[in-house]
């Protein structure tokens, strides 16, 4: 039986949590960023100055799906493009070794998670897909991977950093989840029909780089598949600052445009690009509005141990998904 860890307790796991990077964000040596589509460095108009506390830089704090705490980076917009991104960062490295020690603790939204992109991964059917190979970035304990099973795909591949996350993977599944980050050699060129990426595209530091591995290991013709935060939809326009995608966690910030712009950019024909609908409990839903924490402490303790709390809406709230292809007369 799976039983949910209350706030404090969650809260003092999260604080047993000590590693090299238990330190102030000052002893992190931060990097300054380019446009990932002009690649001008600079350039750019400051939408949020940097909000980093003291323990800004600890595998906590780079767990998926945790409450917001606003933690970020100085964010900017590039005045040539309007690609929104944060600037400095720190080293991929550190970030990389972060996640390798952070934490999985969204087992209760998984049956969302899993029907939510199992639809998206249903529409790939408007576009003549193969049902063969297909490979997720980021796949944490693999819960998507078994839904392209259950909708025929022949092989499924994952490549997860978490180890906490790796460790949680169905039996199916276990085998086809490497614990590492996508990069050139980790698999054959050509190798793969589908390629999937949830909430991880907007994570990643270099995107060019990894869009140009995606195009190499996807055969010509194959499709990905990518839905993550929309920085042009209307709740982060009102939230601003306070929109729980203003995080720590994301080096860029994509809206439609500059997310097909890029595709584009790096030898993908995009296919559509729109806004997604999400499925979520209520319980999760009210973890990302900024209501006072003493009053949302209040209403999550009710929540987790009622019914309502587990009630499954859809909800337009404000991610996007693209939907690319590799031409089909094209060979790395």
């Amino acid at each position: 039986m799976h039983v949910t860890p209350s706030s404090s307790s969650r809260r003092a796991q999260q604080a047993a949590v000590v590693t090299e990077f238990d330190r102030s964000a000052e002893a992190v040596e931060l990097h300054p960023t380019r446009c990932a589509i002009c690649g001008t460095e600079g350039n750019a108009t400051e939408l949020y100055p940097a909000n980093l506390g003291s323990t800004a830089f600890n595998p906590a704090v780079f767990s998926a799906r945790r409450l917001p705490d606003r933690v970020h980076y100085r964010v900017v917009k590039c005045d040539t493009c309007g690609l929104v991104r944060s600037d400095p960062v720190a080293a991929p490295e550190v970030m990389a070794r972060l996640y390798a020690q952070s934490s999985f603790n969204y087992d209760d939204e998984l049956t969302n998670l899993r029907h939510t992109y199992g639809r998206y991964l249903a529409e790939l059917g408007s576009y003549d897909v193969r049902k063969g190979a297909l490979l997720e970035i980021g796949c944490g304990n693999g819960y998507f991977l078994e839904e392209a099973l259950a909708q025929g795909y022949e092989v499924v591949r994952g490549v997860e950093p978490s180890t906490a996350a790796v460790a949680k993977a169905a039996p199916e599944v276990r085998p086809s989840v490497l614990c590492d980050v996508m990069r050139p050699g980790l698999f054959l060129p050509e190798q793969f029909d589908v390629l999937c990426m949830f909430q991880v595209f907007d994570h990643i530091a270099n995107p060019g780089a990894l869009l140009g591995e995606c195009l190499n290991v996807l055969k010509p013709g194959g499709l990905t598949l990518c839905i993550n935060h929309d920085v042009d939809a209307m709740p982060a326009r009102l939230l601003k600052e306070r929109s729980p995608i203003v995080d720590i966690e994301h080096t860029y910030l994509y809206g439609r445009d500059t997310m097909a712009r890029l595709f584009e950019r790096h030898g993908f024909d995009v296919l559509h690009a729109g806004a997604a609908v999400n499925s979520y409990s209520l319980y999760y839903l009210v973890q990302l509005v900024p209501f006072p924490s003493a009053l949302k402490r209040r209403v999550l303790t009710w929540l987790r141990g009622s019914r309502v709390g587990r009630l499954r809406l859809a909800v337009p709230l404000g991610n996007l998904y693209l939907i690319a292809q590799k031409p089909r007369g094209s060979g790395r």
